[in-house]
């Protein structure tokens, strides 16, 4: 579970822009925010039509894109359904298929790290790794596994649980979006220690009547061949892998079938550039994370992480056909 409506709303505003009639299918676990959405597209002038909203289960997607009269399809989800996407666009008129899917994004915290001694604040690396875990609306698919240094292991503040003071439920902890997902979050934590990571913190339910919430989690791994560091989890379940070599760090972090993001922490400028241009990931923060919502700056994942690019006018791109004519007078 992405959020509500923010990742269908990076395909639908360039869409529209392009000329294109929009058909809006939102997640069946949360359609009323596409459908408020909708109502004020209408008040603000946008003709009957044009942006469309139709709520339903899975099907309802799999009918649209196998739609002879739809010329393009926008999914935000799974890789696997992602998949199932593109498969019925190619059944179909052979529409374009746009994906953004799944992720196992990487964060390699090298041992100049910036302000990683400092003796009273969490560094940004923890501040950052803990809030895109647990953030609201919703756990989403950014930041779920952090490399360190060899040199940080013993360290007396671990990135990770130095912030775990900050998480509070409802606030700037997401809720999990249906018990299935809730169930399914625990499994993770439980197959993490029943394959030998050290639990650095949480692990456990968190019993309110506000919702369904997990403790912000983070093992140490022994390696990242563990289940919760190859899968996407979709909860507040961080994997925190140690390296030696900065070349180990980058084979960690691309040895995945995504590539949809990646960061990195250090203070050498060199250094971040070498790492940036060696990740297969289609964005890569340096000392910091989620930054650059920016529509300047383009959006989108590599490998199964999906195709295309949305924000910038790569965006436009995507919904618009090139024509050629010639003309002989």
């Amino acid at each position: 579970m992405e959020l509500p409506y923010p990742d269908g709303e990076l395909e639908v505003r360039p869409a529209l822009a392009a000329g294109n009639a929009v058909i809006v299918k939102p997640s069946e676990k949360s359609p009323l925010t596409a459908i408020r959405i909708a109502a004020l597209a209408k008040q603000a002038g946008i003709p009957d039509g044009i942006f469309q909203v139709l709520p339903g289960a899975g099907d309802v997607g799999r009918l649209l894109a196998l739609h002879m009269d739809v010329d393009c399809v926008a999914f935000t989800g799974s890789t696997n359904v992602g998949k199932l996407i593109a498969g019925y666009a190619a059944q179909s008129n052979l529409k374009r298929a746009w994906l953004e899917l799944g992720g196992k994004s990487p964060n390699i915290i090298l041992p100049d790290c910036p302000d990683l001694a400092a003796p009273r604040a969490p560094p940004p690396a923890a501040s950052s790794t803990i809030w895109a875990r647990s953030a609201p609306p919703a756990p989403a698919c950014w930041f779920t596994r952090t490399s360190r240094n060899a040199s940080l292991r013993n360290s007396r503040r671990p990135p990770p649980a130095s912030s775990r003071r900050s998480a509070r439920s409802g606030h700037q902890h997401g809720a999990i979006v249906d018990d299935i997902q809730y169930r399914k979050v625990l499994n993770y934590i439980d197959k993490g220690l029943s394959e030998g990571a050290n639990l650095l913190l949480g692990g456990k339910a968190v019993h309110t009547d506000k919702g369904l919430f997990i403790e912000p989690t983070a093992f140490d791994c022994p390696s990242d061949d563990l289940t919760i560091c190859r899968e996407e989890i979709f909860g507040p379940v961080l994997s925190v892998i140690t390296f030696s070599e900065l070349d180990d760090a980058i084979r960690i972090a691309n040895d995945t079938s995504y590539g949809l993001a990646a960061a990195v922490w250090t203070s050498n400028v060199s250094t971040a550039h070498q790492v940036s241009r060696r990740l297969r990931a289609g964005t890569v923060w340096v000392n910091c994370y989620d930054e650059g919502g920016d529509m300047n700056f383009p959006f989108g994942g590599y490998k199964q992480s999906g195709n295309g690019r949305d924000k910038s006018l790569h965006a436009l791109e995507k919904y618009t056909e090139l024509k050629s004519t010639l003309i002989k007078l």
